[in-house]
């Protein structure tokens, strides 16, 4: 069994609400185990067999049956996780000082000609860098006041991306690390 952790887009935002606890107990209709969920921001860890990509395609079968709407969910295995905190730390991406980091969960790694155009999208504002399945977003202003708007990001990417503070994504870290 592997050790999941499921970014879902479309989780208590937009006029969709879902409680926890009816969110754990849809993933444990799955065949998951250890279930549990951090936040109330659509991040959900749990234990499966098989590959990730197959974890992805069962939750959002599920949750659009249960919810009514489509959920995309980017699931990422304890290492994974733990090596989006490296790769921040490694090329000093979360720099303090006002500047937010924000990381965007994507389906796939985007084609390097789709990443240099989400890159050019940088201004003094915000800056952008595509790396595997990853976007990191750095805004110097919050995340409502910045210059990039999530759809016109999801255009460039061709696909669906859902976005956690970097300290999110941090504490998740931690919790495959315990």
């Amino acid at each position: 069994m592997t050790r999941y952790v499921a970014f879902l887009r479309a989780i208590n935002v937009g006029g969709h609400v879902v409680k926890m606890d009816r969110l754990r107990a849809l993933f444990e209709a799955l065949p998951f185990s250890n279930v549990s969920t951090f936040i109330a921001s659509g991040n959900v860890i749990f234990e499966a067999g098989g590959e990730g990509r197959a974890a992805e395609a069962a939750i959002e079968k599920t949750l659009e049956a249960a919810l009514g709407y489509p959920v995309a969910a980017m699931v990422r295995a304890g290492a994974e996780v733990a090596a989006i905190v490296d790769y921040v730390d490694g090329e000093t991406l979360d720099p303090g000082g006002g500047v937010t980091l924000y990381v965007g969960l994507l389906k796939t790694a985007p084609p390097r000609a789709v990443a240099r155009v989400v890159a050019a999208m940088s201004n003094p504002v915000d800056v952008l860098r595509v790396h595997g399945r990853e976007l990191y977003w750095q805004c110097r202003k919050s995340f409502s006041e910045s210059t990039v708007a999530g759809p016109r990001l999801e255009k460039a990417l061709h696909g669906p991306a859902t976005f956690r503070n970097v300290n999110t994504v941090r504490r998740l870290a931690a919790r495959f690390r315990d």
